[in-house]
C-alpha cells in the first residue's frame, strides 16, 4: 500500500469545509512535500510529524512522500492536519491498517514527542461534520457515520455537538493502537454540560445594586424583552455602566442552538472556548481605543472580531463618542443583518454577529450638561461637535436612547435597593414567550411585512406615532423601530394590540438625542 486517504477539516470563518488528506509514498530520493495551498504552519508540520513518528517508536519511511490537501484552492492553516498526516504516512507504509481510517475524521496538532495538542475551532469542525452528515447518511440514533478524533484538550468542547461521536486521545500511539485494535479503544469524550445554563449564573451582578433610575431600569427591561439596542446618556457616575453590566442577567437563557453557535465562534479565537462558559451569554466590552479590525475581525487568516464574539450576547461600548468614527460606522451593517463578511485579496469569510448592542455616553465633553448641581463648561459648538461624532445613520439604528440623569444624594445613598434581576427576568421571559408564540422571533428581529402583521396599533396609538414622526423628523427606519419597541411594551403589559400608552412610552425612549 503506497497511498492513504484520510479526512479532516479546514476553517473559513465559522464554516468548516471538509479536507481530504492524501499521502503517497514513491521511490526516489527521500523528500517530504506538502501541496494544496498550505500556509506556513501547515508546511512546518513536516518536522513535527517526522519527529513524532520516530519518537513514538515507528519507522519513518526513507522515501519520497507527497501530502496533498484537497481541494487545492481552499487555504489551509494551523497544525490541525498533523495527526492526519502522521497516520496517513503510517498507513501508506503498512505500519497501521489503512481500511480502519475510513470511519474517522482527525484534527490535532502533534508535539515532537507524539503528544496531541488541542487546536482552535474544534467545536466549529464538529458542527461542520454534523451538518454534512445530517439526514440519510447518519448512523444509528441520528449520529454521524464518522467519528471525530481530537486531542484530549478539545474533547469536552467538540462533544457539545451531540450528533457526532467524539473520541479524545492524548498521543499518537493511543490513536494507532485504537485503529490497529492492539490496545484499549479511545474514550468517547463527554461534554461539560448538555443544556444551557438556566436563569442567572452565580456571581453575575444583580440589578438590585442600582438605586433609583426607574426610567432607565424600565428601558433596560424593555430592551431585554424585545432584543432591542439601547444607548444610555447621562453625566459621569449616574449608573450607566452598572446598568449595562447587569443587563445580561435580564436576558432569557440561551437555546441549545444559540449556545452552540456562540461557543463555535469563541472556539475560533486563540484562547478557544472555555467550557465553563457554556450556555452563558457573552458580554464584550472593548476599550474605546479598539480598531475597526478588532471590532469586525480580520487578518490574513480572518478571525472573528468583538461583534462576532458577542454573538447571541451583549456588546457594550462605554464612552461611545470616544471611539473612532470609522469604528462606529462598521456597526451599521451587522446591526441590521446580524452577519459580517470580511473580504481579503485571497479569501472571504462570513461570521455571525447577532448581538444586542448597549452603549453609554456623556451628554457633552465635560459630562455635566444638564447636571442639577455642577455647571457645564462646554460651549454649544463643543456640545454639537461631541454629539455629532455619532452619525445619523448609526443613531437611527439604536432603538432606545435613554437619559440616565444625576440623582440627589438622598436617592443615591439612602434610597431603597432596586428590584432584583430575577423578578425583572420573569417579566422578560413572559414577554419573550408571547413573541415567540406569535411570530417565532423577538420583536427586535421583525422586518418588512412582519411588522405590519404583528405590530397592530389601535387608532389613537397610530395617530400619536404619526404625529411624533412629523414633529421629531423621524426617518422610516426610526418609525418602525419605535413601533417594534411599542409592541414589546405591549407584550410586557400582556396586551394584544398596541395602545396609546404603549406608543407614548416608546416615543419617550427616542427623544434624548437627534441625528446630527
Amino acid at each position: 500500500m503506497h497511498l492513504a486517504v484520510l479526512r479532516s477539516r479546514a476553517l473559513t470563518g465559522i464554516d468548516a469545509p471538509p479536507v481530504s488528506v492524501e499521502i503517497h509514498l514513491a521511490n526516489g530520493l527521500p523528500a517530504f512535500a506538502i501541496v494544496g495551498l498550505a500556509e506556513t504552519e501547515v508546511r512546518e508540520s513536516r518536522e513535527r510529524v517526522r519527529a513524532a513518528i520516530l519518537n513514538c517508536g515507528f519507522e519513518f519511511p526513507n522515501r519520497r512522500i507527497t501530502v496533498n490537501l484537497a481541494p487545492a484552492d481552499l487555504p489551509k492553516e494551523s497544525g490541525r492536519f498533523d495527526l492526519a498526516i502522521a497516520l496517513g504516512i503510517l498507513a501508506a507504509s503498512g505500519q497501521i491498517p489503512a481500511p480502519a481510517l475510513d470511519g474517522y475524521e482527525f484534527a490535532a496538532e502533534l508535539s515532537l514527542s507524539g503528544a496531541l495538542r488541542p487546536v482552535r475551532g474544534a467545536l466549529a469542525m464538529a458542527m461542520g461534520l454534523a451538518r454534512e452528515h445530517a439526514g440519510a447518511v447518519c448512523g444509528p440514533a441520528g449520529r454521524s457515520a464518522r467519528a471525530f478524533v481530537v486531542a484530549a484538550g478539545n474533547g469536552a468542547e467538540a462533544a457539545l455537538v451531540e450528533s457526532v461521536t467524539v473520541l479524545a486521545a492524548a498521543s499518537l500511539p493511543e490513536v494507532c493502537a485504537h485503529l490497529a485494535r492492539t490496545g484499549p479503544p479511545l474514550a468517547r469524550a463527554t461534554p461539560v454540560a448538555t443544556a444551557p445554563v438556566a436563569g442567572s449564573p452565580a456571581g453575575m451582578p444583580d440589578m438590585r445594586d442600582v438605586r433609583g433610575q426607574g426610567q432607565a431600569r424600565r428601558a433596560m427591561e424593555v430592551a431585554a424583552a424585545g432584543q432591542h439596542s439601547a444607548l444610555l446618556i447621562g453625566p459621569p457616575g449616574t449608573g450607566k455602566s452598572m446598568l449595562a453590566q447587569r443587563f445580561p442577567g435580564l436576558l432569557p437563557p440561551m437555546t441549545l442552538q444559540e449556545a452552540l453557535e456562540s461557543a463555535a465562534v469563541l472556539s475560533l479565537t486563540g484562547a478557544g472556548f472555555q467550557t465553563e462558559r457554556w450556555g452563558r451569554r457573552p458580554f464584550r466590552a472593548p476599550h474605546h481605543t479598539a480598531s475597526a479590525a478588532a471590532m469586525v475581525g480580520g487578518g490574513g487568516d480572518p478571525r472573528p472580531g468583538e461583534i462576532s464574539l458577542a454573538h447571541h450576547g451583549v456588546l457594550f461600548l462605554d464612552e461611545l463618542p470616544e471611539f473612532e468614527r470609522r469604528v462606529l460606522e462598521v456597526l451599521r451593517e451587522p446591526l441590521e443583518s446580524g452577519r459580517i463578511t470580511i473580504s481579503r485579496a485571497g479569501r472571504q469569510a462570513d461570521f455571525p454577529a447577532r448581538f444586542q448592542f448597549v452603549a453609554a455616553m456623556n451628554p457633552c465633553p465635560c459630562g455635566y450638561q444638564g447636571h442639577p448641581t455642577r455647571a457645564c463648561r462646554c460651549t454649544p459648538d463643543q456640545v454639537q461637535r461631541y454629539q455629532s461624532r455619532l452619525s445619523g445613520p448609526l443613531l437611527d439604528r439604536i432603538d432606545l436612547q435613554i437619559e440616565v440623569p444625576a440623582q440627589s444624594q438622598q436617592e443615591t445613598l439612602d434610597g431603597p435597593p432596586g428590584e432584583d434581576s430575577d423578578a425583572i427576568r420573569a417579566r422578560v421571559l413572559a414577554a419573550r414567550a408571547r413573541q415567540l408564540e406569535r411570530q417565532g422571533k423577538p420583536n427586535g428581529e421583525l422586518a418588512g411585512q412582519e411588522i405590519d402583521r404583528h405590530c397592530m396599533l389601535d387608532e389613537q396609538a397610530q395617530g400619536l406615532l404619526r404625529a411624533a414622526m412629523a414633529r421629531l423628523g423621524w426617518s422610516a427606519r426610526s418609525y418602525f423601530r419605535v413601533l417594534k419597541v411599542a409592541r414589546t411594551i405591549a407584550d410586557l403589559g400582556e396586551a394584544d394590540i398596541v395602545g396609546a400608552a404603549h406608543a407614548a412610552e416608546a416615543v419617550q425612549y427616542r427623544r434624548v438625542l437627534r441625528p446630527v
